[in-house]
């Protein structure tokens, strides 16, 4: 067992990179703006199946996901303003956004799934072996953290962050609500399109199956995270969803080692889920 787990390890990583960007998609509406967004379950699998549209069409791999990341901005801002301008319940919204995407995701591809496999990769440019995949995805994670870090520390960061801890009193101080709450979820569904265009990118087919329980994943792994990080200041609090990504896939192979069905993970995760927020709550965080 402990064999087959060290073996699976190197894989967990690469796959825990990608799906960080998911639990940090999920992390800023959710934490920074206080908005329970569900939108994840669909905008992850649209950036899959975007990118795995445009790979075909001979676009460049860096292209095609920079416009996998525009489109889920897209879709973010539309579950935005579902919520502030119909009054839909934002969880409602994102449901009923995630559902709209899935016909959407289908006829992009015109099938459940579509192979990649003689088509060219940001991996196949860039990296010819695992360890060459891991320290690009480690970069991208990287660049995508200190580029939120700066971002929160300006002018504009600092109203981004007062939106989601005190609404009334920024709307009192001029503060553009709907701005900001659609400059987040734009941003966090950007993240997740990101994670499902490198993620077709590296498996090499994309499936319209594929954001399916995405959302528990990485809440999963935000939760973990945040137990391990802790959230007094804000780079622990953008840290989180990555180290939480990387323990919590070193988890699902552990699992995986010690022969439990594939069945069975998700049991496994919910139980994760559950023994973090009873942490959470003896250490008197707040829950989710």
């Amino acid at each position: 067992m402990l064999t087959t787990w060290i073996n699976l390890i190197p894989i967990g990583i690469m796959q825990s990179l990608m799906i960080a960007f998911v639990a940090l998609g999920v992390m800023i509406p959710f934490r920074l703006l206080n908005f329970a967004d569900l939108t994840s379950e669909g905008t992850f699998p649209l950036g899959g199946c975007l990118c795995a549209l445009l790979l075909l069409q001979g676009i460049h791999p860096i292209l095609a996901i920079f416009m996998s990341m525009l489109a889920g901005g897209l879709i973010g801002t539309f579950t935005a303003m579902l919520h502030l301008k119909l009054r839909i319940n934002s969880l409602l919204a994102g449901i009923i956004v995630s559902t709209i995407l899935y016909s959407v995701n289908l006829r992009l591809m015109g099938k459940p799934n579509v192979a990649l496999f003689n088509q060219s990769t940001i991996f196949s440019l860039f990296a010819s072996t695992d360890t060459h995949k891991t320290i690009l995805l480690l970069v991208l994670n990287a660049l995508v953290l200190c580029a939120m870090y700066a971002f929160l520390h300006t002018e504009k960061g600092l109203r981004f962050r007062a939106v989601g801890l005190n609404p009334q009193v920024s709307a009192q101080q001029g503060i553009n609500l709907t701005r900001y709450t659609l400059m987040g979820l734009a941003f966090g569904n950007a993240c997740n399109s990101l994670s499902g265009a490198l993620m077709v990118q590296m498996q090499g087919y994309a499936d319209i199956g594929m954001g399916v329980g995405i959302l528990i994943h990485a809440l999963a792994a935000l939760m973990i995270g945040e137990t391990l990080t802790g959230t007094t200041r804000l780079w622990q609090q953008l840290l989180a969803p990555f180290v939480g990504a990387v323990v919590y896939q070193q988890i699902q192979g552990l699992v995986m080692a010690m022969g439990l069905q594939p069945s069975d993970f998700k049991m496994v995760t919910g139980a994760m889920v559950l023994l973090t927020l009873a942490i959470q709550l003896w250490r008197g965080k707040r829950l989710v």
